[in-house]
């Protein structure tokens, strides 16, 4: 069985990813399994050019097929952040919470129509020899007015689905994975990864 290394020790992201690739015949290692990592400084000016980053230095550090994946949350009225900083918006103490209070602040006065939002992910992969491609998904919603729901990490309590009445945090892994922008991006890739696959069967 071929392995996938996935850029992130986020245990959460793993699994959302091990999910929604479900039939790959593949083993996904995270970051966890590898010592002295190089360290990726991610400073790209977007998510495509972080996650080709992530995958072609990971790559090249391991030998083996990397995923490098890069995503986040875009708010129109705030002219499209926090983008790339998603993860790091609240600062250097930074956390999941402290973020979604950030952005409930900073939309403190947005009325319900301006609150538009969409999310997205950059999924990239190489080899030791490079980059092999590189695919984007996006998923459009709101910003809710207060945190709603348990499942999901980042964003998700904050990010309200209008169709579905409730956020990705409230609709749960079996819906969000099949609507998410990680869902769109990945689908994209699984296509790019079984031609790899097929390709190098005997390597």
């Amino acid at each position: 069985m071929r392995q996938l290394v996935v850029a992130t020790k986020n245990k959460k992201k793993l699994s959302e990813i091990k999910d929604i690739l479900k039939g790959t015949n593949l083993k996904l290692l995270s970051l966890d399994a590898y010592k002295d990592l190089p360290q990726v400084v991610e400073n790209g000016k977007t998510f495509q050019e972080n996650s080709i980053k992530k995958a072609v230095t990971l790559a090249r550090f391991t030998g083996q097929l990397c995923l490098g994946e890069d995503s986040g949350l875009c708010v129109d009225v705030l002219g499209g952040a926090p983008g790339i900083y998603s993860a790091r918006f609240s600062g250097r103490d930074k956390s999941d919470i402290k973020n979604n209070l950030k952005l409930l602040k900073l939309l403190k006065d947005v009325p319900a129509v301006e609150r538009k939002a969409h999310y997205v992910c950059a999924v990239a992969l190489a080899d030791k020899r490079g980059l092999i491609g590189v695919v984007e998904g996006n998923c459009s919603g709101l910003i809710a007015f207060e945190p709603g729901g348990s499942a999901g990490f980042g964003y998700d309590p904050l990010f309200y689905i209008p169709k579905y009445k409730k956020t990705f945090a409230q609709l749960g892994e079996k819906i969000k994975h099949k609507m998410s922008h990680r869902y769109h991006a990945l689908k994209k890739a699984k296509r790019i990864i079984e031609k790899y696959i097929e390709n190098h069967k005997s390597s």
